[in-house]
């Protein structure tokens, strides 16, 4: 797992790769581990600021885009 920048803050940045590495580990033990790409994309959040509410709005996208592609096949 690479290491998230948060340009402005290097302890909100250890803070954040922590809590990271530790939704992964829970992920893991509840047998739904985070794939490579998820992975990313929490460290692009990261790096790039998004705010909670953009972060949920693009989560809930994803979901709805993966269930329209699971319907139509």
């Amino acid at each position: 797992m690479s290491r998230t920048q948060h340009h402005s803050n290097p302890a909100a940045s250890a803070a954040a790769d922590r809590l990271l590495a530790e939704a992964a580990h829970l992920q893991a033990i509840e047998g739904n581990p985070l794939t490579a790409e998820e992975i990313a994309m929490f460290e692009m959040f990261e790096r790039e600021g998004w705010s909670p509410e953009r972060r949920r709005a693009h989560i809930l996208r994803r979901i709805e885009d993966r269930g329209r592609v699971a319907a139509a096949e």
